[in-house]
């Protein structure tokens, strides 16, 4: 890779962290800036999965002492993630690159809808759940399709776990978002496995993202506090939409 191809995807990552701390949506700027420099379409997807990746860890660590209080539901969440997860990342090996890219424009569309409507997604009200109880046979069921998309393309995810824990679990805004950070990296851990197994990866690409996306969250945090959120979702949205619309230019 050029000098200026590290400086892009740098930057993409930095910006990536800098959204997902605020709003979410990063991976719409590191799929997109890999697939613009040339990266295939599916080695693109998988090396965006490792680039979030360190971004869930150190968000779930934040929200250890809730995870604590209702392990038990939460290790049933995680093998069922683990199983979409997995159903999910073989099934994206399953296809080509033209397979795939045919499907790209519509998974973003598909996710940038997602996004906008992550706001009014959310119950308004949500039911009490007593802490430590466990998960219910609908939300395991919702989870495991969820996962599946998370390992197959990702983008919209954690907007989409919020919105199915919130209907189907109950809980307060902090227990949800606790559970959904630790499934994301469940999901992420999985289709990283899976992916660098079939020799999908980018790991140059990932190398330069990586530090970004650190930093980029650590300055999100800062930036949250100055920077109104419509601003950075209508950011993220207008994304979301030039790369559909790029893509089904190409196609």
């Amino acid at each position: 890779m050029t000098l200026a191809t590290v400086a892009i995807l740098f930057l993409a990552g930095f910006l990536s962290g800098v959204v997902n701390a605020i709003a979410g949506g990063g991976t719409f700027l590191t799929f997109g800036a890999m697939t613009m420099i040339g990266v295939p379409p599916i080695s693109a997807n998988a090396t965006s999965s490792i680039a979030q990746f360190p971004g869930y860890i150190t968000s779930t660590w934040a929200y250890l002492a809730d995870i604590k209080r209702m392990w038990r539901g939460a290790l049933a969440f995680a093998v069922i993630s683990a199983i979409g997860a997995l159903c999910g990342s073989l099934l994206l090996l399953s296809l080509d690159n033209v397979s795939f890219g045919a499907l790209v424009p519509w998974l973003l569309l598909a996710a940038t809808a997602l996004f906008a409507a992550g706001p009014w997604l959310r119950p308004k009200k949500l039911a009490e759940r007593p802490e430590g109880a466990p998960s219910s046979r609908a939300g395991r069921a919702v989870q495991f399709f969820t996962s599946i998309y998370g390992g197959f393309f990702g983008a919209g995810m954690g907007v989409m776990m919020l919105a199915t824990l919130g209907l189907t679990e109950g809980g307060d805004y902090h227990r949800l978002n606790a559970l959904k950070n630790m499934l994301s990296i469940v999901i992420a851990a999985v289709a990283i496995v899976i992916f660098a197994s079939g020799g999908v990866v980018t790991w140059a690409a990932a190398a330069a993202m990586v530090p970004g996306v650190a930093l980029g969250g650590y300055a999100g945090v800062w930036l949250a506090r100055r920077v109104p959120q419509v601003i950075v979702r209508a950011f993220v949205i207008a994304v979301g939409i030039f790369l559909a619309l790029y893509y089904f230019s190409k196609g």
